[in-house]
């Protein structure tokens, strides 16, 4: 019973997380804008998905891009 506070805890820090981690959809245009670049399939080693730049095409950027 002890163990029920912590798992709801846990439950919702894991939910929180989730929910920033949606990509926002968008054109290849604005993904340049964004300072990204469009990659097919997925993103190289060492850089971050920020969005979609189709149905098979991810917006891919370097995490230390301001």
């Amino acid at each position: 019973m002890r163990i029920l506070p912590l798992l709801c805890a846990l439950l919702l820090l894991m939910l929180q997380g989730a929910a920033g981690k949606t990509l926002s959809r968008g054109s290849p245009q604005d993904c340049e804008r964004r300072g990204g670049f469009c990659s097919h399939g997925s993103c190289p080693p060492g850089i971050g998905r920020v969005g979609l730049c189709s149905e098979h095409e991810f917006c891919c950027r370097s995490r230390w891009y301001p």
